[in-house]
């Protein structure tokens, strides 16, 4: 199956002028860490740093809360920071689910435009 994938897309760049073929090898599949970094590019990206400098915060607080529950000898309170520990792991793993929903949204966008880019290319040879 890998071999036929690359068969393919060799088969694709063979199609494309040299421009195009620039612009699709820029699309190729991306790492962990390169989707990372593509959160901070465009739009969006004060987003993402908004998000990355609650998280910390978040994070700061949860520490806190921790050595408070492991300091406290009344139940209530006990209960409280305990509940504040809960709080903050949430806080923190739905702004960490939202911001890999976000780096899946450019995976699949980048997918499209590679689609598009074919479906010019195939286009363009038809019309000749």
């Amino acid at each position: 199956m890998k071999h036929k994938m690359e068969d393919i897309d060799q088969l694709i760049k063979d199609t494309l002028s040299e421009e195009e073929a620039k612009f699709y090898d820029a699309l190729d599949e991306q790492n962990v860490f390169q989707m990372l970094g593509g959160l901070f590019k465009g739009k969006n990206s004060w987003l993402a740093l908004l998000l990355n400098i609650i998280i910390a915060i978040v994070f700061g607080l949860l520490i806190y809360c921790i050595i408070k529950t492991f300091d406290t000898d009344n139940t209530n309170d006990l209960i409280l920071w305990v509940g504040g520990v809960i709080l903050c792991f949430f806080m923190i793993s739905m702004l960490k689910l939202y911001m890999w929903m976000q780096m899946h949204r450019n995976a699949l966008m980048r997918e499209m435009k590679r689609m598009e880019l074919q479906i010019s290319s195939l286009s363009g040879r038809i019309m000749e």
